[in-house]
């Protein structure tokens, strides 16, 4: 019989993570790992008949922006909740291949699917991770690939208005900008165009955007790599559509001298305003090689940009539409949900040191503002307060938050995600697409990080100089600090990458062999009788250098 649309329906694994440790400086770092569990426990709930991973916080439901992914982080400590998060929107997609933006529950058995905004779409690499999570089941990948073909017909169908082959932004929750002036400041209220008729009489929209074509790009990609599982005949054709896209956003978004990517308007003309959505491009890989280096080298590490004391601001910090308002606001401040997305967008371009150093950032804030919240400040790290439902119009901004100093309540999901996906990458093992990356940082507390997968315990234990990598207590290999060892599930060693800000001295021993070498930030190399041989460099370019 067929599977269904319950995680119980599939085979699961128990898995855990369980992380010590042994500095009495590094006791902070413990006991945020701890807070981030304890929270993580707390957003679980049963909607009607599924155990889900809610996005927390104000966030009471599953946000298609936000909750697959957060789901597939957390299959690291609770699989049923992780495959939920995929199968609940699987499962509530219309037929014309839209996926519900958002879903809640409502006692006593009241689902409510919200087809009003797309909201994002954090979704096809986090639920074919789940494939490899599961086991490698066939009919759940089946499923996969029906969603997302459907879904990605869905957008070339209704999201291209005009017709000119790049895809459209409609309003903020299309891409889940919530108030943020890069819409509001040409009167347009958020949402209000949920359906499949294309805004008319609404000043700038609908937008040309990078967002919603790097929707499809990331769709279609995966849609690839499910084909030649599957072997139904269609990987080439998936693989080329997706280069289309690519190729759209490169002649058509992309301004060369300026070494970003914005928006169009629906006169065709560009939206100058600098944003992160850069960034969200290069999770959803629409970027190549060459425009995620040279963003990163010009924008990301630009301290008056995106390099803040909190980077990663949602406007640039020096562009006129950079506004640093600390509630629910796409407009300035820092959000987890960008630090969680980060990640996979720096790692599939290589820039590996650059994860690592956001990290620290993020897991230092946290330990000096000891609250678990949305965004934060980008010059002094202070936490949001509230939500709010909207901006004021123009001009009456501080009337309108005049006086409003609550905290908002804790818990928030992609912050939370966020800071134990950092641990793991900082200090740990992390596990994905059957791969495992063991990674310790210079100079960072000593402990002993263990995740518990597939029958098996990955432990690495560290000291700030020196890690040790064990699968059920066996010797894997030692390693000098400072780098991220990729290996097979056997503990086979694939490769080596430099993940410190500067070159430094690595030995590597692994059964009776010893390597040394030198490795370089974003160096990614294998051992071999000389050292180290280089497979790949990716640009470094930090400290910022004025974007030459």
């Amino acid at each position: 019989m067929a599977k269904g649309y319950k995680a119980t329906d599939y085979h699961l694994t128990h898995t855990h993570v369980e992380f010590q440790n042994d500095s009495v400086d590094g006791s902070w770092l413990k006991e945020l790992f701890d807070r981030c569990e304890s929270y993580c426990v707390q957003n679980l709930a049963v909607f009607t008949d599924k155990l889900v991973l809610r996005e927390g916080s104000d966030y009471d439901g599953v946000w298609l922006e936000t909750q697959p992914m957060g789901g597939e982080m957390y299959a690291k400590r609770n699989m049923e909740a992780a495959l939920n998060n995929q199968l609940i929107f699987m499962e509530n997609q219309r037929k014309s291949g839209r996926l519900p933006g958002m879903i809640k529950y409502q006692e006593p058995f009241l689902l409510q699917v919200s087809y009003d905004w797309l909201q994002g779409f954090c979704f096809p690499v986090p639920a074919f991770k789940m494939y490899y999570l599961i086991g490698k089941d066939r009919d759940y990948l089946s499923k996969l690939y029906e969603t997302l073909k459907a879904y990605d017909n869905y957008l070339w169908t209704y999201r291209d208005s005009d017709g000119d082959g790049c895809l459209e932004s409609w309003c903020t929750w299309d891409t889940g900008e919530d108030n943020s002036l890069r819409f509001t400041k040409y009167g347009v209220k958020d949402g209000g165009f949920g359906g499949e008729d294309a805004p008319e009489g609404c000043g700038k929209l609908p937008y040309e955007s990078m967002d919603i074509c790097s929707y499809s790009c990331q769709a279609r990609a995966v849609l690839a790599d499910i084909s030649h599982i599957l072997q139904n005949g269609e990987e080439s054709i998936w693989h080329r559509k997706a280069q289309d896209v690519r190729d759209k956003i490169r002649s058509y978004l992309w301004i060369d001298e300026k070494n970003a990517c914005y928006d169009r308007d629906c006169n065709n003309e560009f939206m100058d305003v600098l944003t992160h959505n850069n960034l969200r491009c290069m999770y959803y890989g629409s970027f190549d090689q060459d425009m995620a280096d040279r963003f990163i080298r010009c924008h990301l590490l630009n301290p008056d940009e995106f390099w803040t004391r909190v980077p990663l601001p949602s406007i640039a910090a020096n562009d006129p539409c950079f506004t640093n308002i600390n509630f629910n606001n796409w407009g300035g401040q820092p959000q987890g949900l960008t630090y969680q997305r980060a990640i996979q967008a720096l790692e599939q371009y290589g820039h590996v040191s650059e994860i690592r150093m956001l990290g620290k950032k993020w897991l230092y804030l946290l330990r000096e503002q000891k609250r678990l919240v949305q965004q934060y400040d980008p010059f002094d790290g202070t936490p949001c307060v509230t939500r709010s439902e909207g901006l004021a119009p123009a001009g009456e901004e501080s009337e309108r938050y005049e006086g409003i100093t609550t905290l908002g309540p804790e818990g928030y999901g992609p912050t939370i995600l966020a800071a134990l996906e950092y641990i793991s990458l900082l200090c740990g093992v992390n596990i994905s697409f059957e791969k495992i990356t063991w990674s310790a940082v210079l100079d960072w507390p000593s402990g002993t990080y263990t995740q518990f997968m597939y029958g098996h315990a990955y432990s690495l234990s560290q000291d700030g100089r020196y890690m040790q990598a064990a699968i059920d207590g066996h010797p894997v290999f030692s390693c000098s600090c400072g780098v991220q060892v990729i290996t097979g599930l056997d503990g086979n060693i694939l490769s080596l990458s430099g993940i410190e800000e500067t070159e430094i001295p690595v030995t590597l021993r692994a059964g009776s062999s010893r390597c040394e070498g030198h490795i370089c930030p974003n160096q990614q190399v294998i051992p071999d009788k000389n050292g180290f041989r280089q497979l790949k460099q990716t640009a470094f370019d930090y400290p910022y250098k004025g974007g030459n």
